[in-house]
């Protein structure tokens, strides 16, 4: 090839990428070289043990994740907890409460601001989907929750009689729901974690048995796909007070996959950071254990391992000291990270400047009146529906009216948030999401 043909070559490469930047954003196409070492932001777990095994510090901004497990194996439990994390830094978290069972005062122990978070009690698989990808779209959320798939039931399967067959309504109806929200996760930077349950295959003699609902979508788009299992139960005395938890990451598009994490559960707790703490510090030395002692420099914990855990748990700062220590060693950035509500893309580079970002501010008002904190603002329709017990729950500030626009030519969302004093119609054909008060 002549000289002056690669030169044309070249510049009618540089033209078309232009033309792409211009329609598209900055960045919607770049060289491997082009983008320096990524830094993903992330959502806290609650336990730092799992925390390291995912890889990155947390659970990735603008992913899909997948959580499965036995019942009552924890996974709504670990999903209270991120919502918790997101809340601390001024985020927004919804949860999509297909199953009817979401507990407000056992989610109020664990730390959540039941108040400023989002519920919706859906009655179909579409109406979640749908109002998720909405909520998504917002760029006002940080974190969603959809528990869970199974719960997800086809509008048709509703209105058919018992005993219908109906094949492959679930896992069509998940497969093209996850082809719409994926590119809105990472356009926004929010989470979506989706809560499976499990199934058995009739006539496997080789291999597990076990198997999830819901088709095979969601294990091809989720970038973390966790297994949630009950190893031991923990008990003072005869009396059983939690369950000492085994994670496994089966799947990590982020970070090297197949890494384990245990960690205790504690009945009306959850996570319990500080048995974590102990677990962590003592197999990389920063605790010393002698014998049935903990000791932590000059600071005696205690003996036996649930003394130590209250010891931590009445020296607040002894516990962040020992868990600054252990995020330095590992080397992940502080738990309370402090550019979440900012909305930027999920995975950025440093220097940031082809970073793509969604525009929008605003504020989403809880049913007392104050904003909550953060940048971003919603879309689709939030109002309050009947709470968790099935009664009806006072409007408090009114529905919130929401509308998109969608700009073709940059590629961007905004979104408009208007009071319902407006006199406009709830988006979404009066889907509804409340606020658990």
């Amino acid at each position: 090839m002549s000289s002056n043909d690669q030169i044309n070559r070249t510049r009618a490469l540089e033209l078309a990428l232009a033309n792409i930047d211009r329609q598209y954003g900055k960045g919607a196409v770049m060289r491997m070289n082009d983008a320096q070492k990524a830094y993903i932001d992330v959502i806290p777990t609650g336990s730092i043990a799992l925390d390291y095994a995912l890889g990155v510090g947390g659970l990735p901004r603008g992913r899909i994740v997948e959580i499965y497990g036995p019942e009552s194996s924890g996974k709504t439990t670990l999903t209270l907890h991120a919502i918790a994390s997101v809340q601390r830094a001024g985020g927004i978290a919804a949860f999509i409460d297909a199953e009817h069972a979401l507990d407000p005062e056992y989610a109020k122990k664990l730390g959540v601001d039941i108040d400023a978070l989002l519920v919706s009690q859906p009655d179909s698989g579409e109406q979640a989907l749908e109002i998720s990808d909405m909520l998504i779209r917002s760029t006002a959320i940080d974190l969603i929750v959809i528990d869970s798939v199974a719960a997800l039931v086809p509008r048709a399967e509703l209105e058919g009689d018992m005993g219908d067959m109906h094949v492959g309504l679930q896992a069509r109806l998940m497969s093209q729901a996850l082809r719409k929200i994926t590119s809105g996760l990472n356009q926004t930077g929010t989470t979506a974690i989706f809560i499976n349950q499990l199934r058995e295959k009739v006539g496997v003699f080789f291999g597990s048995p076990e198997t999830t609902p819901g088709g095979r979508a969601l294990k091809f788009y989720a970038s973390v796909r966790l297994d949630i299992r009950r190893v031991e139960t923990i008990k003072q005395g005869t009396e059983a007070v939690g369950n000492r938890t085994r994670v496994k990451v089966v799947k990590n598009k982020v970070a090297p996959p197949f890494k384990q994490a245990e960690f205790d559960v504690l009945y009306g707790v959850g996570i319990s950071r500080e048995s974590g703490l102990i677990d962590f510090a003592v197999d990389r030395g920063i605790i010393k254990k002698s014998g049935s002692w903990y000791v932590y420099g000059d600071d005696q914990l205690g003996q036996g391992k649930e003394n130590a855990r209250r010891f931590l748990l009445e020296n607040k700062s002894v516990a962040d000291e020992i868990e600054n220590k252990i995020i330095s060693l590992l080397g992940f950035r502080s738990n309370e990270f402090g550019d979440l509500p900012d909305h930027d893309a999920a995975v950025r580079t440093s220097p940031d400047t082809n970073s793509r970002k969604v525009s929008g501010t605003g504020a989403v008002h809880t049913t007392s009146g104050s904003p909550s904190a953060g940048k971003g603002t919603a879309s689709g329709a939030v109002n309050n529906s009947r709470d968790s017990t099935g009664g009806d729950t006072p409007a408090g500030q009114g529905p919130l009216n929401l509308s998109v626009n969608r700009d073709v030519s940059t590629d961007t969302v905004s979104s408009k948030i208007s009071d319902a004093t407006h006199n406009q119609k709830p988006a979404g054909n009066g889907k509804s999401v409340k606020r658990k008060g």
